[in-house]
C-alpha cells in the first residue's frame, strides 16, 4: 500500500505542530543516550573488569563492546537518513524495511524489555540508596523511586529531559571528583597490563576468562536506542538520531577508556576485583560519586519509562497488538497516556517480584536482536542496490555486515541459552503476525529483496541446460472475457495448479470496453492467492478473442516466469467462429513453447464428485515401446496425477487396443508407465475394443483426460465428452513436460 499525497502531506504538517516533536539533538537524543551508557556498570563493574583483565585486557573488552555499538550506531544513522522514521525507534526502522510482521516481532519483546529494564534500574537505584541508608525498607525505596519516575514520565518527556540535565550535571561532577585525583597524587599503582581473571567475590573467585568478563561488561555498551525511541517526538529525527547517537557513543567510549586507566593506577588488581565501590572510595569526594551512581540508575530508569510507552504507542498505531487504537491514544500535548499506564503497571508488577536476575540476560538479548536486525536491514538495502536507498549518511557495506555479526556473536557469548530463547520468542511473534496478513501504510524492501533473488536465480538458470523437465509445474495462462465464467472454473483451476503452480489471468478487452475486468480481476487474483495459488493479472486490448490471446501468448513467452499451459474452453454448443480461433491458437502454441489444455465442461455432470480421474493413453501399436518421452500424452499423465493428488481421488490409466495380440505388450507398457512415473496407486485398464465402445464401458469418471490428436475435430471432442458423461480435458504437450522425469 503506497503512501498517497494526502498521507505524506499529513506527515509533513505533523512535523510542524506546536507541542509535538519538539526535541532537538542534544535534549532528545544525546542526553538520554549518554546517560543510559554511563550507567551502573561504569560505577560498580568497570574496576572489576580491569582487575580481572588488566588494563590492556580491559581496554580490549571496552573497545570490542563499543565497536559493536559503533557499527550499529553507524548503520542506524545510515538508515534513519534514508526513511521517514516515524515513531517507535527500532520498530519503525525494521518495519519500513522488512515489513510490519518482522518489525512487530522485534518491537513487542523490545517494548517488554524496555519496561522490565526500568524495574531493574530501580533495583539498582535501591542498592545505591541502601548503601547510604541501610535501615530503609527496600520495598519502600523501590516504590518511592517508581512513583517519582512514573510521575515524571507521565507528565511528559519535556520534564523528563529537564530532570536528565540535572542528573547529567551530577554525573559530570562525579567524574570530575574521580579524575581530580590525578592532581592530588592518587595514581600510585603500577599498571598491570594483563590480568589473571580471578573471577567475582560472589562466586568465591573461582576464575574466569576474557569472554566471561566481556559478558559482564557488554550491557554497558547498549542503550543506544534511548534517543531513537523518541523518534516520534524529534524535530529532525534524520539529523538528530545520527548526530546525537554517535556523539554520545564517542564521548562515552572516551570516558570508559580514561576511567580504565585511572582504575588501573589507583588500586591493585586484588582491590579492583574485591571492592565494587572502589571508584567511590578513591574519589576526591565520595558523596558526589555516590550521587552519580544514584543518578545513573535513576536516569536509565527514566529513559526506559519515557521510551517504552512510545514504543507501545507505535505498536498500537500499526495494530500490532489487540486493542491497538487504545494503546495509540495520546493526550493533547502528544503524551502516550494509555501506553504509560500499561507500562507503569508492568513495571509495578515486576517490582513486586523483587528479583529479575533470572531474566536479566533475556532483556539484553532482545536489545541485541534489535541491534542485529538494524544492521541486517542496512546490509540488505545496501546489497540490493535499489535506487530508493540513498541515505544522506552513507557507510560501507562491511559496517552493517560486521555489526550484525558482532551482535549475534555477543548474544551467544553473553548467554547462549537465553539467546536461543530470545530468538524462539521472536520467531513465535513473527509467526503470529504473519497469519494476520497485516497491511502497512508504507512499502518495504521485501519485494525488492525477493525480486533480486529471482533475478539472481534467473541468471543462474540461464547458465544451465535449457531443459527444465525436473522443475516443471503447471503454470496456467487463462484468458478471461467474462469474470463470472472464471469464477465457475475457480476450483478446477485451483486443482490443476495447487500447490506450486501459478496462474496468469489475461483479461481480453475488445474495442476499449473492459466489461469491468479491471475491477473484478484483482479480486479474483486475491481469491486465488488466499487459496495458496500465486496469481497475477493483466489486460490486453484487441479486436477479438484470437488476436488478444495470441498477443498475450507472444508477450508472455519471452518472460522468465512464463506460463507453460494455455487453458482454453470449448463451448458445449457449436460456435464456428470460436472453433476457428481455437484451432489457430492451438497451432500457434508450439511457437510460444506452451502446452494446451482444452477444457470441455459437461453441461449437466460438471466436475461431479471430484474423485475419479480417467487418463486415456492412445494406442501405441504396433511397437508399444516405452521411451523417456511418452509422446503427446506426458501432459495428460501429469495433469491426471495432479488432479488425483489434490482431489485425493482415484487415477485410472485406460487404453484401448484394437489388435488383440497387442494386449500383453499394452499391459506391460501401462505397468511400466505406472512404475517409472511413480504413481503406485493408479489402476490400469486395457480394453480390446474400438475407442467409442471402450468409452461406453470405462469406469465412470468425474473428469476424463485425453491427448489431442494431430487433427483437432471439435465435433468429435464433444462426442467423446458426451459418451463419457463427464467433464473432459484434451491436452497437447509443449515438449517440456516429462511424466517420467
Amino acid at each position: 500500500m503506497k503512501e498517497d499525497k494526502a498521507t505524506l502531506q499529513e506527515q509533513v504538517e505533523e512535523q510542524t505542530k506546536s507541542g509535538r516533536k519538539k526535541f532537538g539533538t542534544f535534549s532528545g537524543v544525546f542526553t538520554p543516550t549518554l546517560l543510559t551508557i554511563l550507567g551502573v556498570i561504569m560505577f560498580l563493574r568497570e574496576g572489576w573488569v580491569v582487575g580481572n583483565a588488566g588494563l590492556l585486557g580491559g581496554w580490549l573488552i571496552i573497545l570490542f563492546a563499543f565497536t559493536i555499538t559503533i557499527l550499529t550506531g553507524l548503520s542506524m544513522s545510515s538508515i534513519t537518513t534514508n526513511i521517514r522514521i516515524g515513531a517507535g525507534g527500532a520498530f519503525s526502522i525494521i518495519s519500513q524495511s522488512l515489513g510490519l510482521e518482522m518489525g512487530g516481532s522485534i518491537g513487542v519483546p523490545l517494548y517488554l524489555s524496555q519496561a522490565l529494564a526500568a524495574a531493574m534500574y530501580i533495583f539498582g537505584f535501591r542498592a545505591g540508596w541502601l548503601y547510604i541508608f541501610p535501615d530503609h525498607p527496600p520495598i519502600a525505596v523501590d516504590m518511592i523511586a517508581f512513583a517519582v519516575l512514573f510521575i515524571i514520565s507521565f507528565v511528559g518527556a519535556n520534564l523528563a529531559f529537564r530532570v536528565q540535565y540535572f542528573i547529567m550535571a551530577i554525573i559530570g561532577a562525579s567524574l570530575v571528583s574521580v579524575l581530580g585525583t590525578v592532581f592530588t597524587g592518587g595514581l600510585q599503582e603500577s599498571v598491570t597490563w594483563w590480568g589473571n581473571f580471578r573471577g567475582a567475590p560472589e562466586t568465591g573467585f573461582q576464575g574466569g576468562n576474557f569472554w566471561t568478563v566481556f559478558a559482564v561488561f557488554f550491557p554497558a555498551a547498549t542503550g543506544i536506542m534511548a534517543g531513537a525511541n523518541m523518534s516520534g517526538e524529534l524535530e529532525e529525527p534524520r539529523r538528530s538520531i545520527p548526530v546525537g547517537t554517535l556523539s554520545a557513543i564517542g564521548l562515552s567510549l572516551i570516558i570508559y577508556m580514561v576511567l580504565a586507566y585511572w582504575l588501573a593506577r589507583v588500586a591493585t588488581p586484588s582491590e579492583l576485583t574485591e571492592n565494587y565501590t572502589i571508584m567511590i572510595d578513591r574519589a576526591l569526594w565520595s558523596p558526589v560519586v555516590l550521587a552519580g551512581l544514584l543518578g545513573a540508575t535513576f536516569s536509565s530508569g527514566l529513559s526506559s519509562m519515557v521510551g517504552a510507552p512510545r514504543i507501545l504507542r507505535a505498536l498500537g498505531e500499526r495494530d500490532i497488538l489487540p486493542g491497538g487504537d487504545w494503546f495509540a491514544k495520546s493526550s493533547e500535548s502528544g503524551q502516550p497516556r494509555n501506553a504509560s499506564w500499561i507500562t507503569g503497571g508492568i513495571v509495578f508488577i515486576a517490582l513486586l517480584l523483587r528479583n529479575l536476575n533470572a531474566i536479566a540476560p533475556l532483556i539484553t538479548m532482545f536489545f541485541l536482536i534489535a541491534y542485529a536486525m538494524i544492521n541486517v536491514v542496512v546490509f540488505i538495502e545496501q546489497s540490493l542496490g535499489l535506487i530508493s536507498f540513498r541515505p544522506l549518511f552513507k557507510v560501507p557495506r562491511y559496517v552493517s555486515f560486521l555489526g550484525a555479526l558482532g551482535c549475534i556473536f555477543a548474544m551467544f557469548i553473553v548467554n547462549p541459552v537465553f539467546s536461543l530463547v530470545a530468538i524462539a520468542i521472536v520467531v513465535i511473534f513473527y509467526g503470529i503476525l504473519v497469519r494476520r496478513h497485516m497491511q502497512a501504510p508504507f512499502e518495504d524492501v521485501r519485494s525488492g529483496l525477493f525480486a533480486s533473488l529471482a533475478e539472481w536465480a534467473a541468471k543462474k538458470v540461464s547458465e544451465l541446460a535449457s531443459s527444465q523437465e525436473r522443475a516443471w509445474k503447471p503454470n496456467l495462462l487463462v484468458p478471461v472475457e467474462d469474470p463470472s465464467e472464471l469464477r465457475g472454473y475457480f476450483r478446477f483451476i485451483h486443482s490443476i495448479t495447487y500447490p506450486k503452480g501459478y496462474v496468469k489471468l489475461v483479461g481480453l478487452v475488445y474495442n476499449g470496453k473492459d466489461e469491468k475486468l479491471s475491477e473484478r480481476l484483482p479480486s479474483l487474483t486475491r481469491a486465488f492467492r488466499e487459496e495458496g495459488i500465486f496469481t497475477a493479472w493483466t489486460l490486453v486490448e484487441a479486436e477479438d478473442f484470437k488476436s488478444g490471446l495470441l498477443t498475450g501468448m507472444q508477450v508472455l513467452s519471452g518472460v522468465f516466469f512464463r506460463p507453460n499451459i494455455v487453458l482454453l474452453s470449448l463451448p458445449w454448443e457449436e460456435n464456428q467462429k470460436r472453433e476457428q480461433d481455437l484451432k489457430s491458437i492451438i497451432e500457434s502454441t508450439n511457437q510460444s513453447h506452451m502446452g494446451v489444455m482444452l477444457f470441455v465442461d459437461h453441461p449437466e455432470a460438471g466436475l461431479g464428485r471430484r474423485e475419479q480421474i480417467n487418463v486415456w493413453v492412445p494406442d501405441q501399436s504396433p511397437e508399444w515401446n516405452l521411451s523417456i518421452e511418452l509422446g503427446n500424452f506426458d501432459l495428460a499423465v501429469l495433469l491426471g496425477y495432479q488432479l488425483r493428488r489434490n482431489w485425493r481421488g482415484t487415477l485410472n490409466l485406460i487404453t484401448n487396443v484394437e489388435d488383440e495380440q497387442m494386449l500383453v505388450q499394452a499391459g506391460d507398457f501401462m505397468e511400466n508407465i505406472i512404475d517409472l512415473a511413480r504413481i503406485p496407486d493408479a489402476n490400469t485398464y486395457i480394453r480390446h475394443c474400438d475407442l467409442e465402445t471402450c468409452l461406453e464401458n470405462a469406469p465412470q469418471a468425474d473428469i476424463s483426460v485425453f491427448p489431442l490428436g494431430d487433427e483437432v475435430d471439435f465435433e468429435h471432442i464433444r462426442h467423446i465428452a458426451s459418451i463419457t458423461d463427464s467433464a473432459c480435458i484434451f491436452t497437447s504437450d509443449s515438449g517440456e513436460e516429462n511424466a517420467l522425469a
